[in-house]
């Protein structure tokens, strides 16, 4: 039998907010159709933050009043702060998901506040997100290594997670490495010591930034993580994280998972497609590996 794989596609947020070039948002209502299209279940659409710190994620409200209305797509939305939970409530999104650094550095740079204030504004919205029937996930960002303060300690993502799983209800935690410093004996040990605080699904956010991140999939998927986040043609990194390179893509994502034998229900070409159409519109080249040696076996 078969192991069914969510991948949450997160090209439109994560995959365009560190470029320099600000896509239109009729593209982005492209990219989002063109993702759902290719059988895309979950889309990170949008982020809800200032548009002078992120000036590519201005115009979410507009971006969200346009997306086709599918009752099969899930559509989520970032928010760094309780302004930007409220401000996604207003919205069509259907999860919201609220990012809480481990480190205080990476929370002080990334959200201007520290670990412990920023989980406070997440408490402050509580009543707010409860009340409207949207889902909420958090992602614990920098939880394999913080581009300030260096190595964290496993313990420090243990102690934080059981915090926040006692402050709030949570439909989902998914934990990041931000950086791409991630290896999948760190990953496997991570997730196993996380998943055993609780029943709340876990999902992965990993960055190709050392060519670890399909390594790290297969050791989250040791520890019994089935939902996992990517990137059309490998794109992605954060304005705040120095260094950090593109998400794992989603192209290379399903050619490794199905030729391991896993369901993704995303079509390969279709994801390839769309990772070269994002990209010309970029003006770059692709960044997945399918995308430069194509899938095996080749049909010849």
């Amino acid at each position: 039998m078969s192991t069914a794989i969510d991948i949450i596609d997160v090209t439109p947020r994560d995959g365009l907010q560190i470029e320099k070039q600000v896509v239109s948002t009729e593209d982005k209502v492209e990219l989002i159709t063109r993702l759902a299209d290719a059988g895309a279940r979950r889309i990170e659409a949008v982020s809800f933050v200032h548009p002078r710190r992120v000036p590519t994620m201005a115009d979410a409200e507009a971006v969200m009043d346009r997306v086709p209305v599918r009752e099969d797509v899930s559509y989520i939305g970032l928010a760094l702060n309780t302004r930007g939970i409220l401000r996604a409530l207003e919205t069509s999104v259907d999860e919201v998901n609220f990012v809480l650094p481990i480190t205080d550095a990476f929370a002080e740079a990334n959200q201007g506040g520290s670990t412990g204030s920023l989980l406070a504004e997440l408490e402050t919205a509580l009543p707010d997100l409860e009340g409207s029937g949207k889902k909420l996930s958090v992602t614990l960002a920098v939880a394999f290594g913080c581009p300030y303060q260096g190595e964290v300690p496993i313990a420090d993502v243990v102690r934080i997670a059981g915090t926040l799983l006692d402050a709030a209800p949570l439909d989902e935690l998914a934990i990041a490495d931000t950086i791409g410093c991630g290896v999948p004996g760190q990953a496997q040990n991570l997730f196993e010591q996380v998943g055993a605080l609780s029943d709340v699904p876990l999902r992965a956010h990993f960055h190709d930034t050392r060519r670890t991140a399909i390594a790290n999939v297969a050791a989250a998927r040791a520890a019994g993580v089935r939902r996992f986040d990517s990137s059309v043609a490998g794109l992605g990194g954060c304005p705040f994280a120095p260094g950090a390179a593109g998400n794992v893509a989603t192209e290379d994502l399903v050619w490794a998972l199905e030729r391991d034998g896993c369901t993704t229900g995303i079509d390969l070409e279709s994801a390839l497609d769309t990772g070269r159409w994002i990209t010309g519109i970029l003006g770059k080249e692709p960044g997945s590996g399918i995308a430069a040696a194509g899938p095996f076996p080749a049909g010849r």
